[in-house]
């Protein structure tokens, strides 16, 4: 039986991590993120792809194709939930359940930052956990991904 498959998506600046704001992102790499999200994903019967990408359009292509090739997103929009209403309407048409991710605590953070536009078309948000923030989304993913593969099985 083929695993599900999930997208992690990150967004820009992503590629950063273990090098700019230690202070508030910690040490972990966005590489090392993602080898412990392979693990996981294995344990939780799932499968990954994780991509990055500095670029809105390059995002949206990504989720433009989660409908077709995913059963769900866990996304770090970065800097463009604040604002991205192309993101926004990418992941509301995309048919598949997306979970927002936020590293940092971003209530602590400025102003600017209290608000994501892309929060109210997902099934909800991770804040202020780190790299862990990516491992808790991913297991509420898989709690949504099998409650709805055990009710297409009745």
């Amino acid at each position: 039986m083929e695993k599900p498959k999930i997208l992690i998506l990150s967004g820009p600046n992503l590629n950063m991590l273990g090098k700019r704001n230690i202070s508030i992102y910690k040490e972990d790499s966005l590489d090392t993120i993602h080898e412990q999200l392979g693990k996981l994903a294995g344990e939780l019967g799932l499968e990954v792809v994780c991509a990055q990408e500095n670029t809105e359009g390059e995002m949206i292509n990504w989720l433009q194709r989660a409908t077709d090739e995913f059963k769900g997103v866990v996304i770090n929009a970065g800097a463009y939930a604040h604002y991205s209403y192309a993101l926004r309407s990418a992941i509301g048409s995309s048919m598949v359940p997306c979970i927002e991710v936020c590293m940092s605590n971003v209530f602590t953070r400025e102003e600017f930052r209290h608000n994501s536009v892309i929060a109210a078309v997902c099934e909800g948000v991770i804040i202020g956990f780190g790299s862990q923030s990516y491992m808790l989304a991913l297991k509420a993913m898989a709690q949504i991904v099998n409650k709805d593969s055990l009710l297409s099985s009745v």
